[in-house]
C-alpha cells in the first residue's frame, strides 16, 4: 500500500495534525467508500471505528423513545464521525450515517485512542468537540427563535460549507429530517428561498444561486459556530472561507 502523505488528505483535522502525530496515525488510516445510508455510528452500539471524512456529508441524528427523530448536526471534511470516543465514551444513543455519498479514512478505535496521548492532538480534538457542541446549541437556538425558512437557509449553508461546488444533492426526506418538519412542508420552504433568488430547487438537488442572500435570510442563526471552528482549528487570523467564497460575503457563482 502506498504511503499516505499529509498533504494528500482533504480532511481539515488531519491536515492540522502535527507531522509526527500524523505519521503515527497514517498506517492505521484505511481508505473507505461512503455510499448514501452507510452507517458510521450505530445508536447504543460500541464505536469500533472513527472516520475522517474526505468528501460527502454525514448526519448525526437524535431519536426519541417513541421513534421521532431530527438531525442535530452535519459532519463533513471538517470533522470526524465517532468523536465521542475522544471524551472517553464508548457508545452513544445518537446515530450517524451518510446522507451524501463520499469517501474517507477509517481507523479502529483501539488504534486511534493511543494517538490521544499526544498532547497537541488531544487539544485539537477537544477543541473540535467544543465546536460540535456549539453546532448543537445553535441548532436548538434556531429551532426556538427562528422561523422555518431561516432555519432552512442555515442548514443549506452548513451543507454548502462541506460539499464542493454549488449543487447540493439533498432529498426532500433529508431536508425534512434537518428541519424537523413533515416532508410536505419542505416544498413550501424551498419556494420561499427560490422567491428570494437564493437557490434553485429541483428533484433531489438544491443549487446555491447566491450564498450571500442565504446568509442574510439565516440572520443570526448561522455563523457563530463556524467562526469558532476557524478560530480554534485553523491558523490564527485565518478568515472563514467556503471553497466558493467567503463566509460573510457573496460568493462567485460557479466557483468551487
Amino acid at each position: 500500500m502506498q504511503e499516505l502523505r499529509q498533504r494528500q488528505v482533504n480532511n481539515r483535522l488531519l491536515r492540522r495534525f502535527p507531522e509526527d502525530a500524523f505519521e503515527l496515525l497514517a498506517p492505521h488510516l484505511e481508505p473507505i467508500d461512503l455510499p448514501v445510508k452507510r452507517s458510521l455510528v450505530r445508536p447504543g452500539k460500541s464505536i469500533e471505528h472513527v472516520c475522517f471524512l474526505e468528501s460527502g456529508l454525514a448526519s448525526m441524528v437524535a431519536e426519541s423513545a417513541d421513534g421521532r427523530s431530527v438531525e442535530i448536526r452535519h459532519i463533513g471534511r471538517e470533522g470526524i464521525a465517532g468523536y465521542p470516543v475522544v471524551l472517553g465514551v464508548d457508545r452513544t444513543p445518537n446515530k450517524t450515517f451518510m446522507q451524501v455519498a463520499g469517501h474517507g479514512f477509517q481507523v479502529a478505535t483501539e488504534d486511534f485512542l493511543p494517538i490521544l496521548d499526544h498532547s497537541q492532538i488531544r487539544q485539537l480534538l477537544l477543541r473540535y468537540v467544543h465546536t460540535c457542541e456549539l453546532q448543537v446549541a445553535h441548532s436548538a437556538l434556531a429551532a426556538a427563535k427562528f422561523n422555518v425558512h431561516q432555519r432552512l437557509a442555515r442548514w443549506l449553508l452548513m451543507c454548502h460549507d462541506r460539499i464542493d461546488g454549488n449543487h447540493l444533492p439533498l432529498t426532500h426526506d433529508f431536508l425534512a429530517l434537518m428541519l424537523g418538519i413533515r416532508r410536505a412542508g419542505v416544498t413550501n420552504e424551498l419556494h420561499i428561498l427560490e422567491g428570494m433568488h437564493a437557490i434553485k430547487s429541483t428533484r433531489g438537488n438544491v443549487r446555491i444561486l447566491d450564498r450571500g442572500i442565504l446568509i442574510e435570510i439565516a440572520a443570526g442563526c448561522y455563523g457563530v459556530p463556524e467562526q469558532e471552528y476557524e478560530r480554534l482549528i485553523e491558523a490564527p487570523g485565518r478568515l472563514a472561507v467556503h471553497p466558493a467564497g467567503s463566509l460573510n460575503g457573496h460568493h462567485a457563482i460557479g466557483a468551487g
